[in-house]
């Protein structure tokens, strides 16, 4: 089969694309513009490529996976660390920009065809980059009331004190986008009122469900948990064993899952008694709530699936 696939892996910076294809290892490079991209649809028809790869780097992609994806190539986008890893296999060191789309496009070559997931459309990508402008803007709000705690200058304490309340006005504007961004698509408003149904789903939690897990409703209970970050993975070797520990997945996903299970914990009968179970067992209080993500994960992967919200009798499980 890799013998017969005709692949492309692109290297993508802010004013260049980077393109090797297998296997007539053949190299290309164009503007990273509408003009350029164009022209790399053409010759990646001519060529015969069935499958593109290329490296998520903060959205300098998008326009061009987009636009191959429009024109009907099969496009996948993998996490930076993927990459690394498949270097680091390979035993490669030296690293470019050509080698990049080289090493990308044998990637290409060995990535499972279940890993390849559709892109999202332009509404799906403006509410997640609306998403993802409101953590950083959390972030930075955090970072500055840490300092606030910190300093004891008069000046420093108002220029801090201004530049929080600036912060805050503008994550309040952003949050207003994101709202109007998600009730203004049948789909993903139909999604945001399935969520919200879920005890200890928030506005934030919902809306980063539904802008970085895109694939919830089509994964069995082990995906979604794994790409949750919230699977425990054994570490053991011979007769040494460190306990199994959750790890990978979507960090931003994990978090507000992590954040709804404390809320839920809290307001909602059912996982109360499951938290204080675990306690009673000697699990420690984190070990407990993640155990309650977990559950929350796949609920929301269920309802989706199914479509319908969720009620008081239905099972937490």
């Amino acid at each position: 089969m890799t013998d017969q696939l005709c692949v492309a892996g692109i290297d993508v910076s802010k004013a260049r694309l980077d393109v090797f294809v297998l296997p007539n290892r053949e190299r290309m490079d164009f503007a990273n513009v509408a003009r350029g991209i164009g022209a790399l649809s053409q010759k990646l028809r001519r060529r015969g490529v069935q499958r593109v790869v290329l490296e998520a780097t903060g959205g300098l992609e998008y326009p061009a996976a987009r636009a191959l994806a429009d024109a009907g190539f099969c496009v996948a986008r993998v996490q930076p660390g993927r990459v690394r890893a498949y270097r680091r296999f390979l035993g490669r060191h030296a690293k470019t920009d050509a080698l990049d789309a080289e090493l990308m496009a044998r990637f290409a070559l060995a990535m499972p065809e279940e890993d390849i997931r559709p892109l999202p459309s332009q509404k799906a990508e403006t509410v997640r980059s609306l998403a993802a402008r409101r953590r950083q803007l959390v972030d930075l709000v955090a970072q500055e009331k840490t300092r606030l705690k910190m300093t004891r200058d008069l000046a420093v304490l108002q220029s801090l004190k201004i530049v929080v309340a600036a912060l805050n006005a503008e994550r309040g504007r952003i949050e207003e986008a994101l709202e109007n961004a998600i009730a203004g698509d049948e789909a993903l408003r139909r999604r945001n009122e399935l969520l919200r149904s879920i005890p200890g789903f928030g506005p934030v939690t919902a809306s980063v469900l539904i802008t970085d897990m895109p694939e919830l409703g089509s994964l069995n209970r082990r995906q979604v948990a794994s790409l949750a970050g919230l699977a425990p993975h054994p570490n053991q070797s011979g007769t040494s064993s460190h306990g199994d520990h959750i790890g990978g997945g979507r960090a931003c996903v994990r978090t507000a899952l992590y954040m709804a299970a404390v809320s839920a914990i809290r307001c909602n009968p059912r996982y109360k008694a499951d938290y204080q179970h675990l306690l009673e067992a000697g699990k420690p209080s984190k070990v407990a709530v993640v155990a309650a993500a977990r559950k929350l994960a796949v609920l929301a992967n269920t309802i989706i699936k199914a479509n319908s919200p969720w009620s008081p009798i239905q099972s937490l499980d």
